[in-house]
């Protein structure tokens, strides 16, 4: 079975660096994008060379938020099979409802715990919807 396409879209340059490290030095993952913004977000998205079996994304990014970019990949009928979780920091319980009702396929709190990411991720691409939130 080949490996499936992880997308993180991230503006924190040291968010970016700690997701990379997790992804491919950690878990021995090659089939990753990372944007360091929203700018152009779907344009983008469709130029990958696959489509992302699990997007993640900062919900504080600019120029397009977490809220706009799932709004825009849910619209989109060649995306209806991607998983889609929020990465914050801001986790309070009146922001899990957010997202919830947003439709967003979990969220993970930031700074990431490297002992439990991998097992998220895993969890979120066979079709869990996760919401640890610490």
């Amino acid at each position: 079975m080949s490996q499936p396409f992880y997308l993180y879209v991230e503006d924190d340059r040291l968010s970016r660096t700690v997701m990379d490290m997790l992804l491919g030095t950690m878990m021995g993952l090659t089939n990753y994008a990372i944007f360091e913004d929203s700018t152009d977000f779907m344009v983008r998205l469709k130029s990958l060379p696959v489509r992302p079996n699990v997007i993640l994304l900062d919900i504080h990014v600019r120029p397009l938020n977490g809220f706009e970019m799932l709004k825009s990949i849910r619209s989109d009928p060649d995306f209806e099979n991607c998983r889609i979780v929020a990465l914050t920091a801001s986790v309070m319980n009146e922001e899990v409802k957010q997202l919830r009702m947003a439709g967003f396929d979990g969220t993970i709190s930031k700074p990431l715990d490297p002992k439990i990411f991998p097992d998220l991720l895993h969890k979120v691409h066979s079709g869990e919807s996760v919401w640890q939130i610490t």
